[in-house]
């Protein structure tokens, strides 16, 4: 049998209560690898309780980004597996039911969101 495929999507939200740094830029600074962990610890939780939980796979960032002064923009991307028995992605559900979850895109365990930030593409 064929494995299924692995499908991508990217996930953007800006963190209002995170002060962007320098070093947050940088890869493999200590800043940016602690801040990522704490990331997948809000954000992975509430992907596997999403319509995509069964197939999601998991989320990588790959920038923090400076936004309006002092807040944190984070671009991150989710793969799933795209099989023919798990839910179908859905961009505009998983929105919703993020949405949901985050307190109407206003929480993310300690960080508070910007609620016009919150893209999800597929």
């Amino acid at each position: 049998p064929l494995s299924p495929a692995v499908r991508n999507f990217t996930l953007n939200f800006t963190i209002t209560n995170l002060q962007f740094t320098a070093d947050l830029a940088v890869p493999n600074s200590r800043k940016f690898k602690s801040t990522e962990k704490v990331m997948y610890h809000y954000v992975d939780p509430l992907l596997q309780k999403s319509s995509i939980g069964p197939a999601y796979i998991g989320c990588k960032v790959i920038a923090f980004r400076s936004k309006d002064r002092d807040d944190t923009g984070v671009d991150a991307i989710c793969s799933y597996r795209d099989e023919p028995s798990d839910p179908k992605f859905n961009r505009v559900t998983v929105y919703h039911e993020l949405s949901n979850m985050t307190n109407g895109i206003t929480k993310l365990g300690v960080y508070s969101l910007n609620s016009q930030s919150f893209y999800i593409d597929g």
